[in-house]
């Protein structure tokens, strides 16, 4: 009997023990569902965010901008006085006379009357007079708001060309008068970049021939035709102008040959012909690969040759001007991809971190408003802390024999 009781102790024991374990294993697998569970939303949730690393954006495919081989941009920049707009207006008349098809483009918003018709004027958009009045503004200051108003906008500009370009062959930009205002200012790059990026461009500076028969003038501007070059990156025609009133042999002779430009700086022997023969072997290479011509914007002669140049320098865009732009697009796309996947992973990591819960961003305002209102209640204490003033009575302020005579004695 006792032997019997024992085992239904221990049986009745056995199965008491059990419940309790059972519970236990049933909750365990319970917690283990509900975190394979907040995983599998968590990894779900990573995966919408994952970045495809088959292939950058960049080289998944052709260029997204539709590149256009006609018609070709030129761009007319000179010197205020160079004779740009004549040159401009003798464009116009030799494309018309010979069947090109042309379309212009006129990007000075100060100039009174235009002796040509411009397809999309700039003026039509912007009031010059308006923008000094309404930003107090000076001329050049006026100009310079107007350009950058007008380039929030070009790749309408753009598009209109885009849409007309089976009919054309040329474009004719011309620019304000202020030549730096439009190569060195950010609207000027913007506009030049855009035309650029859809089709063939070239720039063409126009030389004043007959101020540029000193040789110092001259230089000053080779220096700034080479500037141009550098900051534009593009196939760049030197156009003399005024050949009516001077030849531009000399011009060419002094490009070809620094000797020649030396001996015309024998008789001046002053720092400036010191300092612009040295730079005469500087730009040697710089002349030997650009292409210059003879215009008279007033008796039109070198048109043929100008537009010839233009042409050259059409293919040599296509040869190399094209592959460094498009060069320089993809390193651009690399680092805008780089960047994004950077800023991905950053919130996969703290997507990780924060197990999926709800996430509060600081954006700094909070942080401030914070540190506002902790700096006005400093300065409620400060006020709540200074001292009152205390009063002394007649007892106090008397002064003993021993110290100084010359202490005042006050009493309130």
């Amino acid at each position: 009997m006792d032997i019997d009781s024992g085992l239904l102790n221990s049986k009745s024991k056995e199965p008491q023990e059990a419940v309790p374990s059972s519970m236990q294993m049933d909750s365990e697998d319970s917690s283990s569902i509900v975190k394979d569970k907040s995983k599998e939303d968590l990894t779900e949730s990573m995966g919408k965010l994952q970045i495809d690393k088959s292939l950058p954006s960049y080289q998944a495919g052709p260029s997204s901008i539709n590149f256009r081989r006609k018609p070709v941009i030129i761009i007319v920049v000179g010197m205020a006085g160079s004779g740009k707009t004549t040159f401009l207006q003798r464009l116009v008349y030799h494309t018309q006379a010979s069947n090109i098809r042309g379309y212009v483009i006129n990007l000075d918003p100060a100039v009174m009357t235009l002796p040509f018709g411009a397809n999309i004027d700039i003026r039509d958009t912007v009031r010059y007079k308006e923008i000094m009045k309404q930003f107090n503004l000076g001329p050049n200051g006026g100009i310079l708001t107007s350009l950058n108003l007008f380039a929030t906008k070009f790749d309408e500009v753009v598009s209109v060309i885009e849409r007309r370009a089976d009919q054309l062959d040329y474009v004719l930009v011309d620019t304000p008068g202020q030549i730096e205002i439009f190569t060195w200012s950010a609207s000027g790059a913007i506009i030049t970049e855009a035309f650029a990026s859809t089709f063939p461009t070239v720039i063409t500076y126009v030389v004043d021939t007959p101020r540029s028969e000193s040789p110092v003038t001259f230089m000053s501007n080779m220096l700034y035709a080479c500037s141009i070059l550098y900051k534009t990156r593009l196939p760049l025609v030197l156009a003399f102008n005024k050949t009516d009133v001077a030849k531009h042999q000399f011009a060419l002779e002094w490009m070809e040959d620094f000797e020649v430009f030396h001996a015309a700086l024998d008789s001046d022997n002053s720092y400036t012909s010191t300092l612009t023969r040295s730079l005469s072997l500087v730009l040697d290479e710089f002349y030997k690969n650009l292409r210059s011509v003879g215009v008279s914007a007033v008796s039109g002669a070198g048109m043929d040759e100008f537009f010839k140049a233009i042409e050259a320098s059409a293919e040599e865009y296509m040869e190399t001007y094209k592959a460094d732009l498009d060069k320089r697009r993809e390193e651009k796309q690399r680092m805008e991809e780089e960047r994004r996947r950077e800023n991905m992973e950053k919130l996969r990591k703290d997507m990780e971190n924060s197990k999926g819960e709800t996430v509060i961003l600081s954006t700094g305002l909070k942080d401030k408003e914070a540190l506002n209102e902790t700096m006005m209640n400093e300065e409620g204490e400060e006020e709540e802390e200074e001292e009152p003033l205390e009063f002394y009575s007649e007892e106090e302020d008397v002064i003993n024999e021993d110290e100084d005579e010359e202490v005042a004695r006050f009493s309130f």
